[in-house]
């Protein structure tokens, strides 16, 4: 929450924040089921006492995967401990996090993801001893300098560029070809002038902490034009909120200097794609749940949090891992954790334990997840089969210390994978998610409608015909 909103926590305290701060508009945000942000823009001379309490009215038959035309009407319920100030409009604009509402009984719409992780907030608190869930997600994304790509019947085409690509080693630029670039997998991280993006990222980092996300850092990715961002992990629905604080932040700040960015876990064949590792852990009060005198300083309740995970791993890769682009980064030879295992400090596994200086900081690190997710369903889905571990005391069995990338293909094949694809994920969640009904947190409605909508996207991309099957195919 931006400086001059930390005092303001009820309507009329937000209404006089609004107007002393000269405050012209008020953008209302929303999230989809996919994930991506949506607003409304106010004027400020409509938003007082009464509509910051009441709320303002929306058409939720206008979002994908949310009411038909003619349940349309919804309730945008307006949320005064998320405030912030964009960085980016011309006029001073605040934002404002809203929650979806039933406009008749007021109760959360069961399809809105603030709301549900809200109830996975909720649900934690009466189902363990923990007052405090906390995550801490790792983005990464890609910046180009040009990007084009058209599908239709008769094209299917796609082209990046930006001069860090190894492929410009031999373009010609008007100035000359000064040569300092990253090689393939080379980008993890040099300094200037081969790391091309320094001013970027700390503008980028800039714009975050006006928008009053807590920073730490900036450094260049694995790949070429690939880069990420470091946030301070929060409680898990202020968390969610700061990532799309985040998206907004980096896509906007890119914009700005006449280049784009993407959140696409995989937009380049043959280098490292894009991933979100989650860090995750649970205190009550000032003690922290996840330390213990077990494995690699852990506690039961995080192993068995663990073995939750790995256990409903596949059905929350629906979640975690929501497109069609997100299992062709899941694929082994790119660092990318597709084995349902847990390690010390171990980058292999799909679980790892991060070494901690101090009990506070003891936690999983689950690295599957990519940033097309939507942080709210995933991280609440995460959370909920954590718990269903902790509920059931669901052991992950003995960890594994070794190389896992390099290991004999029988002791390999013993171990359990991520999904193979999105209809791979979304045919697991439909066999497996009594785990997320639990406390009302997921709805079977909800469930439903999601994979209905996500089936949309595997469908069309199982039919459109791929570039590269006219190289393999065409003259069969």
């Amino acid at each position: 929450m931006s400086d001059i909103f930390s005092k303001a926590k009820t309507p009329a305290a937000v209404a006089k924040a609004l107007r002393d701060n000269d405050i012209q508009f008020v953008d209302c945000w929303l999230t989809d089921p996919r994930g991506k942000t949506h607003h409304i823009t106010q004027d400020i001379v409509t938003m007082d006492e009464d509509m910051l309490r009441d709320g303002i009215y929306m058409d939720g038959s206008s979002i994908a995967g949310w009411k038909e035309i003619h349940q349309s009407d919804m309730l945008m319920k307006l949320d005064m401990n998320k405030i912030t100030i964009d960085p980016f409009t011309a006029q001073p604009t605040a934002i404002i996090f809203g929650d979806i509402l039933e406009p008749d009984s007021k109760k959360p719409y069961n399809r809105d993801p603030r709301s549900i992780a809200k109830a996975a907030e909720a649900y934690a608190k009466k189902a363990t001893k923990a007052d405090a869930v906390y995550f801490g997600p790792e983005a990464e994304f890609f910046v180009f300098e040009d990007v084009k790509f058209k599908s239709s019947m008769f094209e299917q085409s796609y082209s990046l560029n930006h001069t860090e690509l190894p492929t410009n080693s031999n373009a010609s630029y008007a100035d000359g070809n000064l040569g300092h670039r990253p090689r393939v997998k080379g980008g993890y991280f040099p300094t200037a002038p081969v790391d091309s993006c320094q001013d970027m990222r700390s503008d980028m980092l800039t714009a975050l902490k006006a928008m009053g996300v807590p920073v730490e850092k900036h450094h260049h990715e694995v790949a070429s034009a690939q880069h990420e961002l470091g946030i301070k992990f929060s409680t898990l629905v202020d968390c969610a909120d700061n990532m799309q604080l985040y998206k907004y932040g980096v896509l906007n700040t890119a914009h700005a200097y006449g280049q784009t960015a993407t959140f696409m876990p995989k937009p380049v064949f043959g280098d490292n794609g894009s991933g979100m590792h989650c860090h995750q852990s649970m205190f009550q009060g000032k003690t922290p749940l996840f330390a213990g005198n077990k494995y690699a300083g852990l506690s039961d309740m995080c192993l068995f949090y663990i073995g939750g995970i790995i256990k409903h791993a596949k059905a929350i890769n629906a979640f975690t891992n929501p497109t069609t682009n997100s299992y062709k980064r899941l694929v082994p030879g790119y660092e990318a954790p597709v084995l349902l295992a847990y390690s010390g400090r171990n980058r292999s596994a799909s679980c790892r334990i991060p070494h901690a200086t101090s009990p506070k900081a003891k936690r999983v690190e689950v690295r599957f997840p990519d940033p097309t997710a939507n942080p709210y369903l995933a991280f609440a889905a995460m959370l909920m089969a954590g718990l269903d571990g902790i509920k059931n005391k669901i052991h992950p069995g003995q960890p594994m210390d070794k190389n896992l990338y390099t290991l004999p293909e029988k002791e390999l094949a013993k171990i359990p994978t991520v999904c193979g694809s999105l209809r791979e994920a979304l045919q697991n969640l439909e066999k497996d998610h009594a785990f997320l009904l639990q406390g009302g947190v997921f709805s079977e409605d909800m469930i439903q409608g999601y994979i209905e909508l996500k089936m949309e996207e595997v469908l069309r991309f199982e039919t459109t015909p791929h570039p590269v099957e006219f190289d393999m195919y065409y003259s069969s």
